[in-house]
């Protein structure tokens, strides 16, 4: 079976690091799995690697789509299955890297989208009242239909929620149903998964310092380019984090010291979603950066492991 490994953990963890020196390692590609990574001009504010740190490695889903464009879960599945067989079929090794948990989840398991369908009208509408009635109340509006995604999706993750309220209406199962039958069909790929972690007040001073590097490569001019492209609070990309807080800041409604501090609070925020999530996904090899600090050795272990089969770490 086609074997493919998987780097997951935190932001600000070293899972681009890591990927990079596991495919010099082992004659590997990069597919990201990240949902901010994939916008185009979205470079600072997402910790895109440049041209520099990919150091010659091929990436995939990187600057994939415009920041106004929709990009589902199912769609990464479709392109990220298809980078992956392109990967193979070089006779090269394919490395998935990112930390948005869907992404993965939905590899891992085999999630199966194709059911499901898109009603931008019902998207629209239910946007439109968790704006007016509040996140709280969408919620429970899920929660109503499918009470085991609404126990799984944070309330402010509005654009889950719609998503799940949409698979129901149309399907009158839920999200959670289509999930579970799916997984019962296995994957045509191994998967050899690694998670990353470290002690949280060394991920938190990370994070910190990870946004004011940020801000001193310049993350203002970029959200100020793209505004002036067009690219406004309404577009998808720009309500993510780093994005929509200096939108505020640009319109006078927050201080740049103000928008910095929330940017670092929110970042940390969901660093903490994150290892609860990748906490509960099966099958992860967790490599522990507080007793291991060398990337480029933590990589040979990684490709020693795989070729025991799982033995060596």
């Amino acid at each position: 079976m086609n074997r493919v490994i998987v780097i997951v953990g935190p932001t600000a963890s070293g899972k681009t690091a890591l990927s990079i020196s596991l495919a010099k390692e082992m004659n590997g590609e990069i597919v990201s799995a990240d949902s901010m990574q994939i916008y185009r001009y979205m470079d600072i504010g997402t910790a895109k690697p440049d041209k520099e740190e990919m150091s010659g490695i091929r990436h995939y889903l990187i600057d994939e789509v415009n920041p106004d464009e929709e990009f589902s879960v199912a769609r990464f599945k479709e392109l990220a299955t298809r980078y992956i067989d392109e990967i193979l079929e070089k006779g090269k090794q394919p490395i998935v890297a990112g930390g948005t948990g869907l992404y993965i989840n939905t590899l891992l398991y085999n999630i199966d989208f194709s059911e499901t369908v898109c009603d931008w009208e019902l998207r629209d509408r239910l946007k439109k009242e968790a704006q007016e009635m509040g996140n709280d109340y969408l919620h429970e509006k899920l929660k109503s239909v499918d009470p085991v995604a609404a126990q799984r999706i944070h309330k402010n993750d509005v654009k889950r929620i719609i998503r799940a309220i949409e698979v129901y209406e149309y399907s009158k199962k839920t999200i959670s149903q289509h999930q579970e039958v799916s997984r019962q069909i296995p994957s045509k790929y191994k998967f050899y998964t690694y998670g990353l972690k470290m002690d949280r007040e060394r991920l938190y001073n990370r994070i910190n310092q990870r946004v004011d590097i940020m801000f001193e490569r310049g993350l203002v001019d970029e959200v100020k380019s793209l505004v002036n492209m067009g690219y406004d609070k309404n577009s998808i990309a720009m309500q993510a984090l780093g994005y929509k807080e200096l939108l505020l800041y640009l319109r006078g409604e927050i201080t740049l010291e103000d928008a910095k501090e929330i940017i670092k609070m929110g970042s940390r925020r969901y660093a903490k979603r994150q290892i609860t999530w990748f906490k509960k996904t099966e099958g992860v090899k967790w490599i522990d950066l507080d007793l291991e600090h060398d990337i480029n050795k933590i990589a040979k272990n990684i490709e020693n492991d795989i070729a025991t089969n799982g033995n060596f770490l």
